[in-house]
């Protein structure tokens, strides 16, 4: 692994990615683990409709000042990495959700980790997270988290999946990041009375799915729920699992906006860290 990307922004959780993902570059060798901080920063379009057209002088000196300032706390965070982990970071005038993407599309980035409080309500429905729209459209590995979480403490990773549509390099990753964390992979299909198949048909799905990719230590079950998504989360609370791994499909505009993500939902709820990759990819 090359280079681990940290959206950073000084909050606790945005601390606790960056902890989890130095962790994870120590372990790996990865090369550089780059804190990417954005500074929220007003659009020519957005200028126009305030009645401006063009950026006041005086608003330059303060985003100086204000970048000055960036930098100098990030330097500070760099200085205290308590990791055997090279850190680098990159300061961006922008949207933040908009500079993000861009970036993980421009520069190589192997995985992004990334904090985040979920969104809940009428926000989940109707914009989401910055979390959410990461996973949608990034086209590496993307992990979340919620709370601070220890490397040490990853043993059991819920690989869920209908084993449809899964390619050789999304598997590869998949058993990359459990060599990482040396843990066992519970692979696992959640049977629901929209999508039902028998315990038959699933268990011999799973098995040829593991003799195909010659998988290593892992466990097979089936668990049934009413929908996927919640029942990705409540396996992986039963199996008393550390990590939740699983691919996500890009949707985009009034489609994504009726259908959703089963990746997205999870992320948003699971208490634990959600591993996602894209399978379009």
């Amino acid at each position: 692994m090359n280079r681990i990307l940290v959206p950073y922004d000084f909050t606790e959780i945005a601390d606790h990615a960056l902890d989890f993902a130095l962790q994870i570059a120590e372990k790996s060798k990865a090369k550089e683990v780059l804190m990417y901080n954005v500074i929220e920063h007003p659009s020519e379009s957005r200028l126009k409709t305030m009645g401006a057209t063009s950026m006041d002088p005086l608003e330059n000196v303060y985003f100086t000042k204000l970048i000055q300032l960036v930098r100098e706390k990030l330097e500070e965070k760099m200085a205290s990495n308590p990791y055997n982990a090279p850190m680098t970071y990159k300061i961006h005038l922008g949207s933040p959700y908009d500079s993000l993407a861009q970036e993980v599309a421009d520069v190589a980035v192997d995985m992004v980790v990334m904090g985040t409080s979920g969104a809940e309500g009428i926000d989940e429905y109707l914009v989401g997270s910055n979390a959410e729209r990461v996973v949608r459209t990034a086209t590496c590995p993307v992990i979340t988290l919620k709370e601070k979480a220890k490397i040490d403490d990853i043993k059991h990773i819920v690989f869920a999946s209908n084993f449809h549509d899964l390619n050789a390099d999304f598997v590869s990753r998949v058993v990359d990041l459990q060599q990482i964390f040396d843990a066992t992979l519970k692979i696992v299909k959640i049977n629901t009375p929209a999508n039902f198949t028998t315990d038959r048909h699933d268990r011999e799905q799973m098995a040829s799915f593991v003799a195909q990719y010659d998988l290593k230590n892992y466990t097979t079950d089936i668990y049934n729920y009413t929908n996927e998504e919640d029942g990705i989360i409540y396996y992986a609370e039963d199996a008393h699992a550390d990590m939740i791994a699983l691919g996500t499909n890009q949707r985009k505009g009034f489609n994504h906006f009726l259908t959703g993500s089963i990746a997205e939902d999870v992320v948003n709820h699971a208490k634990r860290p959600v591993w996602t990759m894209r399978l379009d990819t």
